[in-house]
């Protein structure tokens, strides 16, 4: 007798939760999905956008930077010091040949130098 009676209880609470959440809909009303978009693109824009434009924002400073004798790493592997900047175009000396090859500024990827260099 006490499990129909427990049965019966737990049937009543499952009724009442199935009417408080369809009140719930029905207070939200047509407004739900509109408002799960805005919150999907939130996540997204906080999550991957807004990281991805701090790197490049970085990355162009770094590159607005870049000066004779900072040492580099092309987006191609190359690792050289650089002999002189133009415009849009850097000229490298590769090791271990001093081998000089004109690349993009946009190539480049790290900048290698130490910040502080000590003054010699």
């Amino acid at each position: 007798m006490e499990s129909c009676q427990r049965q019966g209880d737990l049937h009543e609470s499952q009724t009442s939760m199935v009417r408080v959440a369809g009140l719930f809909v029905q207070g939200i009303g047509g407004s739900a999905p509109i408002l799960m978009m805005v919150a999907i693109f939130a996540i997204f824009y906080f999550l991957l956008i807004m990281p991805q434009q701090r790197r490049q924002k970085k990355w162009q400073a770094m590159l607005s930077q870049v000066k004779p004798g900072d040492k580099v790493v092309t987006s191609g592997g190359l690792t050289g010091a650089i002999m002189s900047v133009k415009d849009d175009v850097v000229v490298l000396r590769i090791p271990p040949d001093n081998i000089k090859m004109e690349v993009t500024r946009a190539s480049i990827v790290t900048l290698t130098t130490p910040e502080d260099r000590p003054k010699s």
